[in-house]
């Protein structure tokens, strides 16, 4: 693979000490921090010769390609021209799935790479095992040309099972059609995406990630992992990190930043309170108990600006993506990507290093607003609901929600679940809450996750 030339990156600006209140360490949306598109481009060419460029690159372990620190997550891309400027900027990490945007992801990135030099791209898409039964491995090769169809090219670097259950680390048929594609040359690397704990078509998944990871590992014939991990997840991630690292294999992450939020929930909060005022109903307790949590929290959110100096959300997203580059097992970090403003905050922070101010920041921010937020995927509490409620895929949809801002997909999944929701949570008793070790308000999270993926 080729490396691109490096260029000074674009200043960014930021927000008020009043408007981070509001957010309380949210990632808002990129529209809101940088002002529109055609203006945030227009601003950024204004100010700089030239945009922020990839600045570097990582051996992304046993492949030995050269991959951007800052990959390019194309689970929402429908815009092919967002991923075109990515790769004029040296992105060169792609990463995709055969069902994200419905194929049109897959549609927009082949459009992008129309006259390009394949091998300066690393293309990465994958397969969910779980979507379609029985799962043969004549079936999964049927699948797999289509994504090489819609991706208009003959290969891809590396095929992944997506999701992967700790069964499907051992899934025999998968692993001979690998080695077929990789004869034919249609694949150079296998690898494997998991969320940990959560939900598929098929049901609910209750392997940790950390469980799944470590399995392939010792394993050994997955190449590349794709798997969560943040400055929330670090005891638990270590072992998986390390297990890694020791078989030389590629690590990319997501959900790199926890997005620490409640200016959402106060105001989903204020909306229930009013309509069970109409209906001549009290606020469930739940909800009394989060409201009260949130309250006491702007006061810490507070302090905590003012320890740090903190003027806008986009330094603690910023500096979470840095503690996950900064871990020497780590070669990419691969946040989603739809849309010029986030390509531009995002890929300015490549070659940009963890400083010590930084870590003790996020050292702060764990142990005061830590307990507000879910380790999505960590499995806990999921077990503990006597009616099934997927909890980590919920709350995997509401990050979406919230922090992607992919609100249409994220509606349409949940819709999708077809068994229990959150719908009944208000009235539970809550023993999700007792079996979280993180002490997080996880009832009335489910209750405002309901509202706003159903916008009741």
């Amino acid at each position: 693979m080729t490396r691109p030339d490096s260029k000074t990156p674009n200043p960014r600006p930021s927000l008020t000490r009043r408007g981070f209140l509001s957010a309380a360490l949210s990632t808002v949306p990129a529209a809101a921090l940088l002002g529109s598109e055609p203006g945030r481009r227009a601003a950024g060419r204004t100010q700089a010769a030239s945009p922020a460029r990839i600045k570097e690159y990582r051996i992304l372990g046993r492949t030995g390609a050269k991959v951007s620190d800052i990959a390019f997550g194309a689970g929402p891309l429908n815009n092919a021209n967002v991923l075109s400027a990515a790769l004029d900027r040296g992105m060169n990490y792609i990463d995709t799935a055969e069902h994200y945007e419905n194929g049109n992801s897959e549609r927009a990135i082949g459009e992008a790479l129309k006259g390009r030099d394949r091998k300066s791209v690393f293309l990465t898409t994958k397969l969910n095992l779980t979507f379609m039964k029985p799962v043969t491995k004549e079936g999964i090769r049927g699948r797999f040309m289509k994504c090489l169809e819609r991706l208009g090219t003959d290969h891809v670097e590396c095929l992944m099972i997506h999701m992967c259950t700790l069964a499907q680390v051992k899934y025999e048929p998968y692993h001979e059609l690998i080695k077929e594609l990789k004869a034919e040359g249609k694949v150079k690397w296998s690898g494997l995406s998991n969320h940990g704990a959560d939900y598929s078509l098929s049901g609910r998944l209750d392997d940790p990630v950390e469980t799944v990871v470590m399995a392939a590992a010792e394993d050994g014939r997955f190449d590349v992992v794709l798997c969560t991990f943040n400055y929330l997840k670090a005891e638990t991630g270590d072992k998986m990190l390390k297990a890694c690292a020791e078989k030389n294999m590629g690590v990319t992450l997501m959900k790199m930043n926890p997005a620490l939020t409640n200016a959402d929930e106060m105001e989903t909060l204020t909306r229930l309170r009013e309509r069970y005022k109409k209906q001549g109903q009290e606020l469930p307790e739940a909800l009394v108990k989060l409201a009260k949590i949130n309250a006491d929290r702007t006061a810490a959110t507070e302090a905590f600006l003012k320890k740090h100096g903190l003027d806008g959300p986009e330094q603690s997203r910023d500096a979470a993506l840095r503690y996950c580059l900064d871990r020497p097992e780590v070669h990419c970090v691969c946040p989603s990507i739809n849309s010029f403003e986030q390509l531009d905050s995002y890929i300015a922070l490549s070659g940009t290093k963890f400083e010590a101010g930084e870590a003790e920041m996020l050292a702060d921010c764990r142990e005061t607003l830590g307990g507000m937020t879910c380790r999505i995927g960590c499995g806990e509490c999921g077990p503990a609901c006597p009616r099934g409620v997927p909890v980590a895929a919920i709350m995997r949809y509401d990050y979406y929600f919230r922090t992607v801002r992919r609100e249409k997909a994220a509606m349409s999944d949940y819709a999708a679940l077809g068994g229990p929701n959150a719908s009944a949570c208000a009235g539970c008793a809550g023993p999700c809450e007792a079996a979280c070790s993180h002490g997080v308000p996880i009832q009335g999270k489910l209750v405002l996750a309901h509202e706003r993926l159903t916008l009741a």
